[in-house]
């Protein structure tokens, strides 16, 4: 017989043992011992032992939990959400700037508490916030949608950061939206120079090519020096052939084609260089 079988066979005589008096008990004992082939002895402790339909509860190894104590999760996620979700490496930054606030406005922290959220470690907030962080994945909103058209034609530039010169220019829209992407709104164009930290802002109705390519026009009338190069996303507001003639077919006799068309294939999810002077017609006292 099978150890299984001999499971099931005792999980069926279970209740007749029990409920037995002691004669009967004797004879489900005999009955038992030639069916197994146990001892009575055995058999006796397998009947009084036996638990049926119930798992036996494991211990779990190591410590008991300590971060997930109610007086320290519940201040850690509300600060989490006071400060606009921060990944877990900055709240560790930030939590000794704002537990005094959170003390000052709700509850006062027993100082095991404090001292324990002064010394939670990354991992740890990452492990305790995980069922929290769930039902705020889909929090933000994003309109920028990629431009295929020319993303063999625009030359990719990565070390844009260490520019020193103004002309620079990094440029983005932002969606005065609201909770919802329906439908038609005003964006922002926002531009800064890299090297000088100069910005412009212009309001656009949509993302439509000629309305931003007119703002980008009026930004580059009233910069107080040239601009020398036009780093953005590659959203089809900026990843245009209207953007793309505008830096690249200028009126000045110094000026040629862009650059070459690159062979790489994963430019479509870069952040693309639209540069006005292109590197084989920029005159040396530009360097």
């Amino acid at each position: 017989m099978s150890p299984r079988s001999k499971k099931e066979y005792i999980e069926n005589i279970y209740l007749r043992y029990r409920n037995a008096s002691r004669n009967q008990k004797a004879l489900i004992l005999d009955e038992c011992c030639a069916t197994l082939g146990y001892h009575r002895k055995h058999a006796i402790r397998m009947l009084k032992r036996f638990k049926r339909f119930r798992k036996t509860k494991t211990k779990r190894p190591g410590r008991a939990p300590f971060y997930s104590q109610p007086s320290i999760l519940k201040p850690l996620k509300k600060i989490w959400l006071a400060a606009n979700l921060p990944c877990s490496k900055r709240l560790k930054i930030i939590l000794p700037l704002w537990i005094p606030g959170y003390i000052q406005s709700f509850d006062p922290l027993p100082p095991e508490a404090v001292e324990a959220l002064s010394h939670i470690s990354p991992a740890t907030i990452d492990r305790i916030l995980s069922p929290t962080r769930i039902h705020y994945k889909k929090r933000g909103r994003s309109t920028t949608k990629p431009g295929t058209l020319l993303r063999n034609q625009i030359p990719i530039k990565t070390n844009q950061w260490n520019e020193s010169r103004p002309g620079f220019l990094e440029a983005d829209t932002v969606a005065h939206c609201g909770d919802s992407l329906a439908g038609m709104f005003a964006y922002t164009l926002d531009s800064v120079d890299i090297a000088t930290g100069w910005t412009e802002q212009r309001a656009v109705w949509g993302k439509g090519e000629t309305g931003v390519l007119e703002q980008i026009h009026d930004i580059e009338s009233s910069l107080p020096f040239p601009l020398l190069g036009f780093d953005c996303d590659n959203g089809s507001e900026f990843l245009n052939h209207h953007l793309y003639r505008h830096f690249s077919q200028r009126k000045n006799p110094s000026s040629s084609p862009a650059a070459a068309p690159t062979t790489n294939k994963t430019t479509s999810h870069r952040t693309k260089k639209l540069d006005p002077h292109p590197p084989m017609a920029r005159l040396p006292t530009l360097r």
